[in-house]
C-alpha cells in the first residue's frame, strides 16, 4: 500500500477497519471512497509494468462454463480479438502483487499477454458477455426443472377439466333448479366468507389475549458487537424510476452496514434509458453494481431479481422497492435473527409502515390494511410456524435456500406469496422482524386499482399451482398450514369475489323478509341473513380494528376518520379481484407497474411527522413476541 501512495495514517486507519470488518486493507480502502476504483487498479498498473484498460470492450469475452464466477469474484476473464493473440485481464490484489511482479521477472514474456482492469470492469464484461444465456435460464429454470411450481401454465389440464364441469353444473342447476341453485351457491359462498372472517376474528383475539400478557419480558435488545460481519447483498428491482433514484440510493447509503460488506444491486431492464442514466449521473459508490437484464418476456420483477440472484456475493440477501426507506438497523437485526433462529428459517419479514397516509383515504386505508397484515397477522403466523404470504418488499433472506427453491418464478405477477409458500412447501419456514421499512401508498383510486389487480392475479396463480395436486400439498405442508393457506389467500379470494353478491344476498333477503309475516320466516332463511350480515359487517370491524390497535398514537392521528370508507375500500377491492380474474385469462404474465414519486419533505413538520412515526413503531413496548408491532 506505502509503495502506491497512501499515507501511513491513512493505511492505519484502514487496516484497523479491515480488522474490525474481517475483510482487507485494499477492499476497505475501495470502499472508503477517499480512491477511485479505477486510479488504484491504474496505480497498481503501473506498479507491475503493464497495460490498463478503463473499459473492456463489448464482445471481446466470450462466454463459457465458469464464467459466473466472475460476477462473485472478479479476479480475470479471456479477451479474444481476431487481429492479435488473446489477452488475459486480471484485477490483481494488493496481496498477491509481489507474486504478480516475481512472475513478471521471471517469465517478461508475460507482459504480452497480460493487461490489469479494475474488479467492475471484470464484472461488467462478464455479466454482458453471458446475459443472453442468463436470460434465458432465468426465464425457463423453475418451468424446466419444477413444472409443479411454475405460474407458466397457467390452468392444467386436470384443473381445466373440473373447472369446466363444475361451471356445468351450476349452469345446469340453475336452469333446471334455479330456487335450489341459488340457495347452495348462497350458503356456500357465506360459509367460505365467514370461515375467512374467522381467521381475522382470531387474529384479533390473538392479540387481546397478548396485550393482557405485557407483564412478560420483552425479547433482548441488539446489542452492538465487534464480530465479523458477513456479505449481505441488498437487491431493487427498478423499472423506469428515474425520479425516486436519489431518493433510493439516499436511504441505502444509511443502512448500517459495513461498506466493505455490502454488495448492493440496482436491477434495471436494459432499455430503461432513462433509469439507467439517473442512476449514472449520480456515480453511486462502488458497493452499488447495476445490473442490466436483457428485455425478454416476461417483463416482471420477479424474472428481474432471479437474473440478478447468478450475481449475489452475499451469504444473506435483502430485497427492497424503488420507494422504500429502509430502516438503517434493519440488516444487523435480520442477522442477529438468522443467527437465533433455526437453520430452517430461510426468510425474515420485516414490517412495511406507510408514512403518506394522510395524504389520501386510499393511503390512509392501505395503512390501516398493512398494519394489520404487518404488525399483527404475519407475525402471529410466523409464531405458530404457519407459511407467510410475504411482502413484495424487505424480505431478508439465506442465500442458500433461496438458491435451492429456485428463487423467484419469472410467471407469478405476485412473486413474494408464492415464493413465501413455496419455501414452506420445501421444508423452510419464514420469520418476521421489527425494524420497519417506510413506504407511499397509492393515493389515487386508478393507480391503487392498477396495483391491487395485479396483486390479486398473482394470489389467483398461486393458489391454482398449489391446487394443482391439492393431496400433495397437504402432504408437503401438513394439514394445519394447508388450511391456513386456503383461509389466507384463497379466503382473500373469495372474499373480495363474493363481496357484492353478499351484499346482494343481504338486501334481497331483507326486502323479502319485510314482505313476510314473522311466522312465516324459515330458521334457514333467518340464519343465512344472520350469517351474510355478520360476513359484511365483521369484515368492516375487523379491518378497522385490526389496523388501528397496532397503529401508534399518532398514525391513528393522521389516519383520522377516513376508516369510515371502508365499505367503499372493499368495493373498490372487489373490482380489482374481478378485473384480476379477467387479466388472468387475456393477460395474465401482464405486470401493471405502480408508478413512484420521490418523497416530498417540502418543510420541517412533514418530515417530523414522518420521523415520529418511524420512532413511535420501534419505541412501542411489545407485549408478546406473536403480537409485536414490528
Amino acid at each position: 500500500m506505502k509503495s502506491l501512495g497512501f499515507s501511513k495514517p491513512f493505511i492505519a486507519r484502514m487496516a484497523r477497519r479491515a480488522a474490525t470488518h474481517g475483510t482487507t486493507i485494499e477492499q476497505e480502502v475501495l470502499a472508503s471512497g477517499h480512491v477511485q476504483e479505477e486510479a488504484y487498479y491504474g496505480a497498481l498498473a503501473r506498479l507491475a509494468g503493464l497495460p490498463f484498460l478503463d473499459a473492456i470492450p463489448d464482445g471481446a469475452v466470450v462466454d463459457g462454463k465458469g464464467l459466473d464466477s466472475q460476477l462473485k469474484r472478479p479476479c480475470s476473464v479471456r479477451l479474444h480479438d481476431k487481429t492479435r493473440p488473446p489477452i488475459t485481464v486480471i484485477a490483481p490484489e494488493a496481496a498477491r502483487i509481489d507474486h504478480l511482479l516475481a512472475s513478471l521477472k521471471r517469465h517478461p514474456g508475460l507482459r504480452r499477454s497480460l493487461a490489469i482492469a479494475s474488479a467492475s470492469s471484470i464484472r461488467r464484461a462478464a455479466w454482458q458477455a453471458g446475459a443472453e444465456r442468463r436470460v434465458k435460464a432465468t426465464i425457463d429454470a423453475l418451468f424446466e426443472e419444477r413444472p409443479d411450481f411454475s405460474a407458466r401454465t397457467v390452468l392444467t389440464g386436470r384443473q381445466g377439466f373440473w373447472a369446466g364441469a363444475m361451471t356445468s353444473g351450476v349452469f345446469a342447476l340453475l336452469l333446471g333448479a334455479p330456487a335450489i341453485a341459488v340457495a347452495v351457491l348462497h350458503l356456500t359462498l357465506s360459509l367460505l366468507y365467514l370461515a375467512a372472517l374467522c381467521l381475522r376474528m382470531a387474529a384479533l383475539g390473538h392479540g387481546r389475549r397478548s396485550k393482557s400478557a405485557r407483564q412478560r419480558p420483552a425479547a433482548p435488545a441488539i446489542t452492538p458487537t465487534e464480530e465479523t460481519l458477513p456479505i449481505y447483498t441488498v437487491m431493487v428491482a427498478l423499472y423506469r424510476e428515474a425520479e425516486v433514484v436519489a431518493q433510493l440510493i439516499g436511504a441505502l447509503e444509511r443502512l448500517d452496514w459495513p461498506r466493505a460488506r455490502l454488495d448492493i444491486k440496482l436491477v434495471c431492464e436494459a432499455d430503461d434509458t432513462a433509469t439507467l442514466l439517473a442512476i449514472q449521473a449520480l456515480d453511486p459508490p462502488r458497493h452499488f453494481e447495476i445490473v442490466e437484464v436483457p428485455p425478454m418476456a416476461p417483463r416482471t420483477k420477479p424474472k428481474a431479481l432471479s437474473y440478478a440472484l447468478s450475481g449475489v456475493r452475499g451469504d444473506y440477501v435483502a430485497i427492497f422497492d424503488a420507494e422504500d426507506r429502509p430502516h438503517p438497523g434493519q440488516l444487523k437485526e435480520a442477522y442477529h435473527t438468522f443467527r437465533a433462529a433455526p437453520a430452517d428459517v430461510a426468510c425474515l419479514q420485516a414490517p412495511l409502515v406507510i408514512a403518506n397516509m394522510r395524504q389520501s383515504w386510499t393511503s390512509a386505508l392501505f395503512a390501516l390494511e398493512y398494519a394489520a397484515l404487518f404488525r399483527r397477522m404475519l407475525p402471529i403466523l410466523a409464531r405458530y410456524r404457519m407459511p407467510l404470504p410475504l411482502g413484495g418488499t424487505s424480505n431478508h433472506f439465506r442465500t442458500g435456500p433461496l438458491r435451492a427453491v429456485g428463487g423467484w418464478d419469472p410467471f407469478n405477477v405476485t412473486e413474494d406469496a408464492d415464493l413465501g409458500m413455496r419455501l414452506y412447501r420445501l421444508g423452510y419456514r419464514s420469520g418476521t422482524i421489527r425494524r420497519q421499512t417506510l413506504e407511499d401508498a397509492p393515493t389515487t383510486g386508478a393507480v391503487w386499482l392498477g396495483q391491487r389487480t395485479r396483486w390479486f392475479k398473482g394470489w389467483l396463480q398461486t393458489w391454482l399451482v398449489l391446487m394443482r395436486d391439492p393431496a400433495r400439498t397437504i402432504d408437503e405442508m401438513g394439514f394445519a398450514a394447508f388450511a391456513t393457506f386456503q383461509l389466507l389467500i384463497g379466503g382473500m379470494l373469495i372474499s373480495a369475489l363474493s363481496h357484492p353478491l353478499i351484499l346482494v344476498f343481504i338486501a334481497t333477503s331483507a326486502v323479502a323478509m319485510l314482505q313476510k309475516p314473522d311466522e312465516t320466516i324459515g330458521l334457514f332463511e333467518a340464519i343465512l341473513f344472520i350469517i351474510d350480515v355478520t360476513n359484511i359487517l365483521g369484515s368492516y370491524a375487523a379491518f378497522v380494528t385490526l389496523g388501528t390497535t397496532t397503529m401508534t398514537a399518532h398514525e391513528r392521528k393522521l389516519v383520522g376518520n377516513r376508516w369510515m370508507g371502508v365499505p367503499l375500500y372493499w368495493m373498490m377491492t372487489s373490482l380489482a379481484a374481478w378485473k384480476a380474474v379477467v387479466e388472468l385469462r387475456c393477460k395474465p404474465f401482464f405486470w401493471n407497474k405502480t408508478p413512484h414519486q420521490p418523497r416530498q419533505t417540502t418543510g420541517p413538520s412533514e418530515k417530523a411527522q414522518t420521523q415520529m412515526q418511524a420512532g413511535a413503531v420501534l419505541a412501542k413496548e411489545p407485549c408478546d413476541p406473536a403480537c409485536q408491532p414490528s
